[in-house]
């Protein structure tokens, strides 16, 4: 039996009653499963009986796909790890062939990965430094030395990292070697102009976001903005998505859009352009660092 039918909400639950000084800790449970009586019962009796609060409940229960996606973030006595929980909760799990995770408070360490243009990762930096990203850039990476002093003024560590047809292979072998030093959670890639190949894409299935216009397919290529001019368009736009071995066609987790008119030009529209980039890529990275992105097939479902 499930709380509510709609995309969304937050319910209130009783609590047990707790007495004494207890050190509490946040947690956040993820899971997807196909949709069934006694899920959310499940859930929450488990935490119930642990002594958890629950400060936020979000489900959606997809009835084309017969499937529930589920986000519940409780607090608790601190003793409890996310391994524990995860090795306490894969009996229900099991009993309903759950895919789950549980997580504390840990941020996700970011590395980003950047070319020439720079709008994005600066907008990384700059939320990451004011605390509202919800994760930890560990190092920042790229084919081109143009960003190294913005990166070490923030504190970061700058990884050059050359990429040529010959050397690619190489390069991209160096990369999973970081993100294992690093013990990286998340790459992103904030505007990276080189092709990641089919191997590294899998390698990072579920852990790499990418930013790209969101003129793709229709304005594929170089110069995106001249061609968006040339067409009159009326609305400029970005995507943040999971990176897939098919170019530019991952599951989308945020897009944004602002409407323009006849009289923006080419850098007019770029401006606006890399402002939406900014703001798509920023949201995708903090959902995901938060644990408010579900993976489902080609497609995602957000508990904002």
């Amino acid at each position: 039996m499930t709380l509510m039918a709609t995309d969304s909400s937050t319910s209130t639950l009783p609590q047990p009653e707790v007495t004494g000084e207890v050190q509490s800790k946040k947690f956040v449970l993820t899971l997807s499963c196909v949709e069934r009586a006694g899920i959310v019962h499940a859930v929450t009796t488990f935490l119930f009986e642990r002594g958890f609060n629950i400060e936020e409940h979000q489900q959606f229960d997809d009835g084309l796909r017969e499937t529930l996606h589920l986000r519940t973030a409780f607090s608790g006595p601190s003793v409890n790890t996310p391994d524990g929980l995860e090795e306490e909760f894969r009996s229900i799990a099991d009993r309903f062939d759950m895919k789950f995770s549980f997580h504390d408070e840990t941020k996700q360490r970011i590395l980003v990965m950047v070319s020439k243009f720079g709008h994005c990762l600066n907008d990384l930096l700059f939320r990451w430094r004011g605390g509202s990203l919800q994760g930890d850039i560990a190092l920042v990476v790229s084919n081109h030395e143009t960003h190294r002093a913005m990166v070490e003024a923030a504190g970061v560590h700058f990884m050059y990292l050359p990429v040529t047809p010959e050397t690619k292979s190489d390069a991209e072998q160096r990369l999973l070697e970081l993100v294992d030093e690093h013990n990286i959670d998340l790459v992103v890639l904030a505007r990276y102009m080189q092709v990641l190949s089919d191997d590294l894409c899998r390698s990072l299935e579920g852990r790499a976001i990418n930013i790209h216009h969101s003129f793709l397919p229709g304005f594929k290529g170089a110069r995106p903005y001249h061609q968006a001019y040339d067409r009159g368009v009326k609305l400029v736009g970005a995507t943040a998505h999971y990176v897939t071995a098919e170019l530019d066609e991952g599951p989308i987790i945020e897009q944004e859009v602002i409407r323009v008119d006849h009289s923006y030009g080419p850098t007019a529209l770029s401006i606006v352009g890399q402002d939406a980039e900014a703001l798509a890529l920023s949201r995708a990275v903090r959902w995901h660092c938060e644990h408010r992105v579900l993976l489902d097939r080609t497609s995602t479902v957000v508990f904002r």
